[in-house]
Order: structure tokens, then C-alpha cells, then sequence
């Protein structure tokens, strides 16, 4: 593995949390079959990539100072 990518943008991550939630869910009497776990970790994987771009192209727009390299 040579790339990397923040801990929000991993389905092994988002799969690992709701797995911890998934039996806490299911003892206050929501149950929530294993497809629809695996649906949920996608789509969070997908709202916080694009959280983390709109914070990041937010914080470049409201930016005081330039970039350099």
C-alpha cells in the first residue's frame, strides 16, 4: 500500500463502526440485517469524502494566506 487516505475515507473503518453499533442498535430494538450494514458503510465512506472536500475547498476560499511549495 503506497497511498494513503484519511481514516473517514475507509470502508474497513466505517464497516468496524458500524459493526460496534450494529448489536448497541440491536439491543434498544432496531435491528439491522447485514446487506443493509454493508449499504450504510458505503454510503457514510461516501458523505464524509465529500465532507472533508467541501471543508477543504472551504477552507482554502476563506483563506488569508497563499499556498507555497
Amino acid at each position: 500500500m503506497l497511498e494513503t487516505k484519511h481514516w473517514y475515507q475507509s470502508k474497513t473503518v466505517w464497516g468496524a463502526l458500524i459493526a460496534m453499533a450494529a448489536p448497541l442498535a440491536r439491543y434498544v430494538g432496531l435491528d439491522l440485517p447485514l446487506a443493509e450494514q454493508a449499504e450504510l458503510a458505503d454510503l457514510l465512506t461516501v458523505l464524509a469524502g465529500t465532507f472533508g472536500a467541501l471543508l477543504a475547498l472551504y477552507g482554502r476560499l476563506t483563506a488569508t494566506k497563499g499556498v507555497s511549495g
